[in-house]
């Protein structure tokens, strides 16, 4: 275990350098796992504890989301229901047995954002009509993407931003704004499971918690000014950090 006072420092730092990046374009987790498991906490502690700090992050991008009138709550109180149910399935499912089998999916279905994403230019610049209402489109994501991310948890803001942009036409910034939402909804259901599971450190995610505030409020307040035009370069450079990541660890 890294010494306190080096470990405290860098956990600060890492929950603000990932608290920035997820409120503009996911993949807060690609930071904050690798992190928390090099200063030598278990797996299962891992991903308790980031469950924790990343609660506080996603709590403040989808605070001022709503506040400055990207995020219109009520229209995202189904989704909030299907993904609190597929994430407290995907939290029992991982205490159970390992994610091999997702990590071996999941890179090549984020390869497949990068190449839709770059073949779309003006792909999530304005709205869209949509292809699928809300009563269809919530049930299945928010119990899939709500699943994986109380299973296994990287790439799921990537996720579900491509998926409002393309199946519901948000434009980028009102996407992004809708998954602080759902990714809220995984990480308190996902925190008060693994808290339960005793699979946590308070220390270590409160340290992170404040640096995750701070930086989801830088970020998303930069969201919010500048729009779809910085979010795209953003979010496909996190795509493409956290798929080279996960094959990584796939080969490695």
């Amino acid at each position: 275990m890294t010494n306190p006072f080096i470990l405290y420092p860098l956990l600060l730092f890492t929950g603000f350098f990932a608290g920035l990046v997820d409120s503009i374009a996911g993949g807060g987790g690609l930071i904050t796992i690798p992190a928390l498991l090099s200063f030598g906490y278990p797996p299962h502690i891992t991903l308790g504890t980031n469950k924790f700090q990343s609660s506080f992050g996603s709590f403040t991008a989808s605070y001022y989301y709503i506040k400055k009138g990207a995020v219109v709550i009520k229209e995202s109180l189904l989704g909030i229901f299907f993904t609190f149910i597929g994430a407290s399935i995907g939290v029992w499912t991982v205490q159970q047995v390992p994610g091999e089998v997702l990590n071996n999916i999941i890179p090549f279905l984020l390869i497949a954002i990068i190449i839709y994403t770059f073949t779309k230019p003006n792909l999530g610049d304005i709205d869209i009509h949509p292809r699928l209402s809300k009563k269809v489109f919530y049930p299945i994501f928010g119990l899939l993407l709500g699943f994986y991310d109380g299973f296994f948890g990287p790439g799921v803001g990537s996720f579900w931003a491509i998926a409002f942009v393309t199946i519901l036409g948000f434009n980028f910034t009102k996407a992004t704004g809708f998954t602080k939402v759902m990714n809220f909804t995984s990480n308190i259901v996902s925190f008060f499971l693994f808290l339960i599971a005793g699979q946590m450190i308070f220390t270590a995610g409160i340290v992170m918690a404040i640096g995750q505030v701070l930086g989801a409020k830088l970020g998303s307040g930069l969201v919010i000014k500048k729009g779809a035009k910085f979010i795209r370069p953003v979010f496909i450079s996190v795509v493409i950090l956290t798929t080279l990541k996960l094959l990584f660890d796939r080969f490695h």
